[in-house]
């Protein structure tokens, strides 16, 4: 299983190319990828399940760990892989919601929501995105990136922040 993120998120362990103020930013994230067989830890205020729709929802103070990556928000919903209408065991996908924010390494990405979808390997943040590694930063309305390339998409509103480097 591969979280974050949302984990769901975003953050980086390599150099992010912040090279363009434009629309459709293209980021390359090569060391974002997460192994699949790291286990996933959550911790929260309440848990409720719904057996029928094959969901849980983690609320208050949730705090989702993978490996080095964390990601708190108010509330993660957790929708199951479904056969037949039932519940068969695996996650489908993860919703951050209420302050997300991932950590990895000192890096950092803070949205308003956070999407993964663990059939497509997609982490997609939402709202009022700040992605920062180190003194750069950069911001958007929508962040996507694909977590088995490491490759990612800022969209909307696009800025970014560079620090002036000392010779």
């Amino acid at each position: 299983m591969r979280w974050l993120a949302t984990g769901l998120a975003a953050t980086f362990a390599c150099a992010l190319p912040l090279a363009a103020l434009a629309q459709g930013t293209q980021i390359s994230l090569g060391g974002l990828a997460i192994a699949g067989d790291t286990p996933v830890e959550v911790a929260a205020e309440e848990l409720a399940v719904n057996q029928e729709e094959g969901s849980a929802v983690f609320s208050g103070g949730v705090t989702v760990q993978q490996g080095a990556l964390t990601l708190t928000a108010s509330e993660v919903e957790i929708e199951y892989q479904t056969e037949s209408g039932a519940p068969a065991g695996g996650i489908r996908r993860m919703v951050a919601t209420g302050g997300v924010r991932l950590i990895n390494a000192g890096d950092a990405a803070e949205s308003a929501e956070a999407i993964y979808d663990l059939e497509d390997g997609i982490l997609t943040m939402l709202g009022s995105v700040v992605l920062t590694q180190g003194q750069a930063v950069i911001s958007g309305d929508r962040f996507a990136v694909d977590l088995e390339t490491g490759t990612g998409q800022m969209q909307g509103n696009v800025r970014t922040v560079f620090q002036a480097q000392e010779n």
